[in-house]
């Protein structure tokens, strides 16, 4: 397909839209395949200003960066004593502030330095609440929608010490963090942004996303879809470590795209799921990152190259086709992660009946079971806020992670009372839940056809069944 423009339009010439595409990387053989989201030219019929490039999606970045300092705040409770304030902080973060805040995290590290330092410098006025999933939160207790649970996650983690509770096996760092990523950054793109906005009678091409901006109203959908993905805009030149070793701070080369010495937190850095995405990329078994990465490049040249038209019907249905390359590949980033942290419990538990067995103290290990669960959950909860109603997988999943884990009193987590408190209950045994967990990873792969699978335990399945004597052991209600 060729991506020039069917009609250029005033103030707009052939030589402005190809100077704009050659700060890109040109690799296709008609010569406008681009392997850089961006710079786009300005297409916006009557646009007379200074704006050389359209594309605009600084308010999906600095949702991801007021993500990554709640996460960080959520550790820094000392056990109540300075509840009130962390839960204030937390919530400016969440809920917005008038305040221009300071940037958290990501945090300079070594030579790996920031460009920007406050929120302000990436975009001003935004927040997470406004933005997050509304539906019920079944798998969590409290039966709460999206809001509710993030909020209620934040103040009972300004509560604790150092963000985990030995009682509920809760990591709040890794529960708010793998649940808001879900909540937010997925549900926007697939459901609003990939989804509604793409209908020729939402946003449509032909005119400004708003009164005063350069973009049209596709442009700048298109585009906060992509900066929900969170990658940085020269990641498809990289490989899938250099990509995962930017979302580490590890590599400044590989992050500076544009020589200056710093990292642009708009453009050069890899934010959540584009971050698991490299992750799980680098074994060599899957390629979530460069497909979703590249589907919203193509889909972006659509949009451009109908040079501030409507779409017709064929760019349209190109458009949505390319969204549901990205919404699968996406979904599948989440499965992985569940499966990866499933097998993580599994492996934990292990460590933690050793140590039992031996007489060692425990709490080390079970901090890290507790970090893994959360992880596990937070990303199982994520996988519930797609386009997709997961009905029987999602009753399944819920039920076979629980409320909770199982904790070092043998209880779990088994609802929340009208004040907000934690109900618990005897919990199942440690193998039984063990065989959970194997349970989910099969799910992953049944359901979603993981192919990374890392922490792979189903090797391990038909010896713990048989050991229980029941290999259709029943699931956490």
């Amino acid at each position: 397909m060729s991506y020039l423009p069917r009609k250029l339009t005033a103030p707009m010439a052939v030589a402005s839209l190809l100077g704009a595409l050659s700060l890109a990387d040109i690799t296709s053989a008609d010569g406008h395949a681009m392997s850089t989201y961006g710079p786009f030219p300005v297409t916006l019929k009557g646009y007379t200003g200074s704006k050389t490039n359209s594309v605009s999606y600084t308010g999906q970045i600095a949702r991801h960066v007021l993500h990554d300092s709640i996460k960080k705040l959520a550790g820094k409770g000392d056990g109540g004593g300075n509840a009130a304030s962390m839960e204030a902080e937390m919530m400016a973060y969440y809920a917005g502030s008038k305040k221009n805040k300071a940037i958290i995290a990501p945090a300079d590290k070594g030579v790996f330095n920031f460009k920007q330092e406050t929120l302000n410098e990436i975009s001003s006025g935004k927040n997470l609440s406004g933005k997050t999933y509304k539906g019920m939160i079944n798998g969590w207790p409290g039966q709460m929608t999206g809001p509710e649970v993030i909020t209620s996650m934040i103040k009972h983690a300004a509560q604790t010490k150092g963000g985990f509770d030995p009682s509920t096996g809760y990591n709040y760092p890794q529960l708010i963090s793998k649940f808001t990523m879900g909540a937010v950054s997925y549900n926007q793109a697939v459901n609003n942004y990939l989804a509604g906005k793409l209908a020729a009678d939402s946003k449509p091409n032909s005119k400004p996303y708003k009164d005063g901006v350069h973009y049209t109203g596709k442009e700048h959908s298109w585009d906060e879809a992509f900066g929900y993905w969170g990658a940085a805009a020269h990641s498809l030149n990289l490989t899938s470590k250099q990509n995962y070793d930017i979302a580490k701070m590890k590599d400044l080369d590989a992050a500076d795209a544009n020589g200056d010495g710093m990292v642009d937190l708009k453009s050069e850095y890899n934010f959540g799921h584009a971050y698991y995405g490299s992750a799980f990329d680098k074994g060599g078994k899957t390629n979530y990152f460069n497909t979703i990465t590249k589907a919203f490049i193509d889909g972006r040249m659509v949009i451009t190259n109908a040079a501030g038209e409507n779409l017709s019907d064929a760019e349209r249905a190109e458009l949505v086709a390319l969204a549901g390359v990205i919404g699968e590949n996406w979904q599948k980033i989440i499965a992985e992660a569940v499966f990866k942290y499933a097998g993580s419990v599994y492996k934990d538990i292990n460590a933690l009946k050793e140590e039992m067995a031996a007489g060692t103290d425990t709490a080390k290990t079970f901090a890290k079971y507790g970090k893994h669960w959360g992880e596990l959950k937070g990303f199982a909860l994520a996988l519930q806020t797609g386009n997709t109603n997961l009905g029987e997988t999602a009753v399944r999943l819920n039920r076979l992670t629980g409320f909770g884990p199982v904790t070092m009193n043998a209880s779990q987590v088994t609802g929340m009372d009208s004040q907000g408190n934690y109900i618990k209950d005897e919990a199942k045994s440690w193998e039984e839940y063990q065989l959970h967990m194997l349970k989910i990873q099969k799910l992953m792969i049944e359901q979603f056809g993981v192919a990374a699978q890392n922490n792979n335990q189903l090797d391990q399945m038909s010896a713990l069944a048989d050991q229980m004597g029941d290999s259709d052991s029943a699931e956490n209600d």
